[in-house]
């Protein structure tokens, strides 16, 4: 998904409220372009917190009819030094990236494309699709493989399943724990180059379920349907819960309502990254580097064009995305 806010390194958002154990972070709402354009809700980055592990960017959509919004429309554009992964609800979205790769994104299946170095890609909701409703999430790559070729992977976890409880592991590894001490375990084999955890968990109203952590990673619940106690604390729809490092195990109950929910984690970062629309680097030359480059390889402004980094795109595709005018003033990492 391309971020389409025509001033991308401006953060715009609610403050962080602080409660006995979580760190609330506010959605805020970010059209993804067009005159009906399908809005999305973002709590990742924000002013006050850039990252969860090395999560970096969080879209929640939906659920989104198609009818009225035109669905996800968004043409060919570039990323670097981040993974993508997509994660749907309902509905269909059809991929196709300069690297070669074609898949369709389908609920309880993960698609992860790793721009590395660089690549462009373009997402449609298919025609068949009447709602949308899913996640956006990337992921900044590490120092150490940012600048790696880029590649894709698709995996569709086997659920873990107990009473009243639903949990699908896709990616990094999970236990659900058992007072009688057979614990269920689900581990994705998907490529991460930090340690990453991202789950769907469901539950039925009044079910509680008990999730073991790594102390060394930080997480992040959202809520996207129901009435969810996050250890003590209420967490409102659409809300993403913090939790710094240091649990080993943590508490999700259900209210009233059926749960449905994002779990997403890893270890710290680490790195400062600089973040600007599509780019994810290090300093402020660098990305202007990086749209340079591609505003020539689209023919969008004038310069050299001979090395592509973002890859050739078939032919008979939608106009590329132009990248938006950068601010007057440097861009400054973030950690």
């Amino acid at each position: 998904m391309s971020n389409l806010e025509a001033a991308p390194d401006e953060l715009v958002c609610g403050s962080d409220e602080a409660h006995a154990g979580i760190e609330l972070l506010l959605p805020r709402n970010v059209p993804l372009g067009g005159p009906r354009a399908m809005d999305v809700r973002r709590t990742l980055p924000q002013k006050q917190r850039s990252l969860i592990g090395a999560w970096c960017f969080l879209d929640h959509y939906g659920p989104d009819p198609v009818g009225e919004s035109g669905g996800m429309k968004v043409p060919r554009h570039p990323h670097t030094g981040l993974q993508t992964v997509s994660w749907l609800f309902t509905g269909e979205i059809e991929h196709r990236d300069s690297a070669g790769f074609h898949a369709m994104v389908r609920p309880g299946e993960v698609n992860l494309m790793t721009a590395g170095r660089g690549i462009s890609h373009s997402e449609f909701s298919t025609p068949e699709t009447t709602t949308l409703h899913g996640a956006q999430l990337w992921v900044a790559l590490p120092d150490s493989a940012r600048h790696m070729p880029p590649t894709f992977a698709h995996y569709r976890p086997e659920p873990l399943v107990g009473d009243g409880w639903y949990v699908s592991v896709f990616l990094g590894e999970l236990s659900v724990a058992n007072d009688s001490g057979a614990d269920q375990h689900s581990e994705s084999p998907v490529a991460t180059h930090t340690e990453l955890l991202g789950a769907e968990i469901r539950l039925e109203p009044g079910t509680s379920i008990r999730l073991a952590l790594k102390a060394h990673h930080e997480h992040g619940v959202l809520l996207d349907s129901g009435a969810l106690s996050v250890g003590a604390d209420e967490l409102p729809v659409d809300h993403l819960a913090y939790l710094p490092p240091g649990s080993q195990e943590l508490t999700l109950t259900a209210g009233e309502k059926p749960v449905r929910a994002l779990l997403i984690g890893g270890e710290p970062l680490n790195e400062q990254i600089l973040m600007w629309w599509n780019f994810v680097g290090r300093t402020h030359d660098e990305v202007v580097e990086y749209r340079r480059q591609w505003q020539a390889e689209i023919g969008a402004e004038s310069g050299d064009a001979s090395t592509k980094r973002f890859g050739e795109f078939p032919a008979g595709e939608p106009a590329a995305l132009p990248a938006p005018v950068l601010p007057s003033v440097r861009l400054r990492p973030r950690d």
